[in-house]
């Protein structure tokens, strides 16, 4: 578990590594054409921060009104009351609020920005399919990624996914208006000037698919670390493992989850992607994979 916890925390950090690096290369390249400096990496950056902090600070509310969940009392379901206490205990966190989304779709997903602003949604299908070993596995793993600071994680490739998306809307306009050719003629002539343009070219046309892919990538390593992370807190792998076979043998689709919530689920509630290539753009990484990582603690 130690192994397998220390791996995706590094996969990730490097993940998120090369993310900025590619945003750097991309204004490197920008200013090198333009001559607009590092300061079009501050715009960038400031835009991009402005679009997603208001959403960042009331993404609970925001994903509970999409997901029509409801808050959950203790006499209600007991049982997921003292499942969530427990967990929390264990975890070192506040006790997160709980939801229900009244769905016979078994499926389950945590949100808040922090662990004091945390919230657990389970659906009715969920509590009704899975015994109590299983149950514990699923919000376990829903703890780690409050514990993680997933929210924090995912708001960040956010916020990295708009600069790259901005900066290549404004190169691209750059071209249409002719301001690589003007400042190619002036900088200098022949194949490196050319080179320069094609370059930009290709990254203002490619680095929005680019950076969607990335981002899918450390959503994918964030879901794996939840796995480890949550067989850690029960120190039993197999009660995850045992509720992840049971969520993907379930065809029965999640009537409240749409594209902009899907990737927040423990397991994709949409009609998952088939294909080595088809998996790049998915936020989950493929069920047999998890099982077997778990399987191998």
């Amino acid at each position: 578990m130690y192994e397998q916890i220390a791996g995706n925390k590094r996969k990730s950090f490097f993940l998120i590594l090369f993310f900025l690096c590619f945003i750097f290369l991309l204004t490197w390249v920008f200013e090198k054409l333009f001559g607009f400096g590092s300061g079009a990496l501050v715009l960038a950056v400031i835009v991009a921060i402005a679009m997603t902090f208001g959403s960042y600070y009331a993404s609970d509310k925001i994903v509970l009104a999409i997901s029509r969940a409801r808050p959950v009392e203790k006499e209600e379901y007991p049982y997921l009351y003292n499942v969530v206490e427990g967990l929390a205990i264990a975890a070192g966190l506040p006790k997160p609020r709980c939801y229900i989304i009244d769905d016979s779709a078994p499926n389950a997903f945590a949100s808040g920005r922090n662990p004091q602003n945390s919230v657990i949604v389970v659906t009715t299908g969920l509590l009704e399919k899975l015994n109590r070993v299983e149950l514990e596995g699923v919000i376990a793993h829903e703890m780690s990624h409050i514990k993680n600071y997933d929210v924090l994680v995912q708001t960040l490739t956010v916020v990295m996914v708009g600069v790259v998306a901005l900066l290549s809307d404004w190169l691209l306009r750059s071209f249409f208006w002719g301001g690589g050719r003007r400042k190619g003629s002036s900088r200098g002539r022949g194949s490196a000037a050319a080179i320069f343009i094609i370059v930009g070219l290709i990254l203002a046309l490619f680095s929005p698919l680019i950076s969607q892919l990335i981002h899918f990538a450390i959503s994918r390593k964030r879901e794996f670390l939840a796995d480890a992370n949550g067989a850690f807190l029960t120190r039993y792998p197999p009660g995850l493992a045992s509720a992840l076979k049971k969520l993907d043998a379930d065809t029965e689709p999640l009537e409240a989850a749409n594209k902009a919530t899907a990737h927040l689920y423990i397991v994709n509630p949409l009609k998952d992607l088939k294909g080595k290539v088809n998996r790049l753009f998915s936020t989950h990484p493929p069920i047999e994979e998890r099982i077997a990582a778990l399987e191998k603690m």
